[in-house]
Formats: C-alpha cells, structure tokens, sequence
C-alpha cells in the first residue's frame, strides 16, 4: 500500500495510511460484511441462531422467515412469498444485491421441487 499523492510526507515516506473500512479482497472484509450483515438483519427484527451463526429467524404470529448465509450467497426462506420479496427489497436498500430467482441448488444439492 501507498500513500496518496499530495499527502506523501517527506519526514516520513515509509508510512503507510490506515484504512477506516474494509477493502474487498483483505483478509477482514469478510467479517466486516458478515458483521454489517448481521446488524442489517436484527435491525429488520431476525434473530441470529444460537446453534449455527449464519442462519437468522423472524417469528411473528404465524409467519415464518429464515435466512441461511453462506459465504457471500443468501437463501430466503418463508411461509408468505410477499414477505420474501419485502426482506429483499429492505436488504437492496443497503446491499448490493442480484435475485436470482428460486433455488435450484445449494452447496451441490439439487433443490426439492414441489
């Protein structure tokens, strides 16, 4: 890493800058996504699992939402179709974020279909 042009001290040409997020691709972005994820999600009312860190619950009267992560992927999962699409257009207001439709397959898994 380099200090930007204009703020290179000549007393000091071997200092380096110090970052205030993380870059994609550093060893702590990955934490630092997961971790700005997780709060994004208790913000919305889920619950982090107390047996698997990467999956989260909301439970409400008789509606049921789980999200599985993995990695970079998330799977959204629930009773009510309207509510799966209303997490996700919450979730792109913060993220950037690609739908890619039903699930078809997962960590090499074909899907069960109805």
């Amino acid at each position: 890493m380099e200090q930007p042009q204009g703020f290179i001290s000549t007393k000091h040409p071997h200092f380096v800058c110090r970052l205030h997020r993380s870059l994609y691709g550093l060893k702590q972005a990955s934490r630092a996504w997961f971790t700005r994820l997780s709060q994004a999600l208790c913000d919305l009312g889920f619950s982090g699992s107390q047996v698997d860190y990467s999956l989260f619950t909301l439970h409400k009267d008789k509606l049921y939402i789980f999200i599985l992560v993995y990695v970079d992927d998330i799977i959204i999962t629930s009773n009510d179709d309207s509510t799966i699409f209303s997490i996700i257009s919450q979730l792109q207001c913060e993220f950037v974020m690609k739908d890619l439709g039903d699930l078809s397959y997962f960590l090499g898994i074909e899907a069960a279909r109805d």
